[in-house]
């Protein structure tokens, strides 16, 4: 995006990627599909030691924008849940659409190209790869995260960061799955792997999200998990609130009224999976007697078996870390940067850009969006 808009103002722009495939990421999103923006974008959907860096490029370069690039090309979209955007197309169909837009612009794309080190004259930069040495009078850097390791993304950007005085934020996992305790891996796995059901999924600091968790062979992932991770802390409980959208003490009594000599796990799959209902029936019994039929349960009963499933609460024994994080907190330190341009203050000619300075999006196409908004920002100044 910064490439494509630098070269539409007549600048002569080289792109260095050490991958041997154009845009990787972008064609492993959305499980192919490309989440590539959310429409109700916002700066509260982003995460930053200064929340209010992503507002001047959010709101020059818009979800809007990208779609009406994505029409101008003949690819259409699909609203999913909360205003995810998929390409009807798939990813392949936006990468295309990039490079073909670059191509346009005369942006020389160069793949395998590792980069060995990168220098400062007075008058230009030099970029030695591991093939050529290249020189220039601006250099952005664009590398992302550390996450997901597997893809070749790596913390490049914190280290040019570094090697030009430039403060950094360490970077740290998000958008990623929680891991079970031990004792919580030996009572849960074998019954649950697999299932998924829409919770109220809330960190200790308050932040809440309603929305899937999926049990997997360690732990829980889902959209609901994936968004509470960017906010968790180690030692800290997350609260999970079965039933989110009921008066769950209401409904067992209208139950309890309906179908007297059902049992509880029978009650409870009405509107949760089966094998999910019975070991939450079975935890149950730790706090309410072992009873087989709703008739038996008296009023204060199931009022505590609904207060344990809306209050069901635990304490990660970690995540899965970078190797699965869809992206990364922390980065280049925005106050080293200007909102307007993403040049550094300190290093003039030197830009950062995307997951690579602190400003993380939530789940569901936000960091595609700021990829976009703050690559197009820069991309009219470099």
């Amino acid at each position: 995006m910064c490439a494509l808009e630098a070269g539409k103002r007549g600048r002569r722009v080289l792109v260095l990627d050490k991958a041997d495939k154009i845009g990787k990421k972008i064609l492993i999103s959305g499980g192919g599909r490309c989440n590539f923006t959310n429409l109700y974008t916002s700066p509260d959907d982003y995460l930053s030691e200064n929340p209010h860096f992503c507002k001047s490029a959010l709101s020059r370069y818009t979800p809007w924008d990208f779609i009406a690039l994505l029409e101008s090309h003949g690819l259409s979209w699909t609203e999913k849940t909360l205003g995810q955007l998929f390409c009807d197309q798939k990813s392949a169909a936006v990468v295309d659409m990039l490079t073909t837009e670059c191509h346009r612009a005369g942006v020389n794309i160069k793949l395998n190209k590792l980069i060995k080190s990168v220098e400062k004259n007075d008058s230009h930069f030099l970029i030695k790869t591991n093939k050529d040495t290249y020189q220039a009078e601006s250099l952005v850097i664009a590398t992302g995260g550390p996450s997901i390791p597997a893809m070749g993304s790596s913390d490049f950007a914190l280290k040019i960061a570094k090697q030009f005085s430039i403060n950094t934020v360490d970077f740290r996992p998000a958008l990623v799955p929680f891991t079970f305790p031990k004792k919580m891996l030996e009572n849960f796995i074998e019954q649950l792997s697999g299932i998924s059901t829409t919770v109220e999924l809330c960190t200790q600091s308050g932040n809440c999200f309603k929305e899937a968790i999926l049990f997997t062979h360690r732990g829980i992932s889902g959209p609901a998990a994936l968004q509470a991770s960017s906010y968790w802390k180690p030692g800290e409980a997350i609260h999970i609130k079965f039933f989110p959208d009921d008066n769950l003490f209401e409904w067992l009594k209208e139950q309890q009224k309906k179908h007297p000599q059902a049992e509880l796990k029978t009650i409870l799959s009405y509107k949760l999976p089966k094998r999910l209902s019975t070991k939450l029936s079975q935890e149950l019994q730790i706090f309410t007697p072992i009873l087989k039929q709703m008739q038996q349960y008296s009023e204060q009963a199931l009022e505590t078996i609904a207060t344990q499933l809306t209050h069901w609460q635990f304490s990660p024994a970690g995540t899965e870390g970078m190797r699965t994080a869809e992206v990364s907190l922390g980065g280049v330190d925005t106050d080293e940067l200007s909102s307007k341009t993403f040049e550094s203050k300190k290093q003039s000619g030197l830009y950062f850009i995307g997951e690579g300075i602190d400003v993380t999006g939530h789940l569901g196409g936000f960091n595609f969006q700021w990829a976009w908004a703050s690559g197009w920002c820069a991309g009219q100044f470099v």
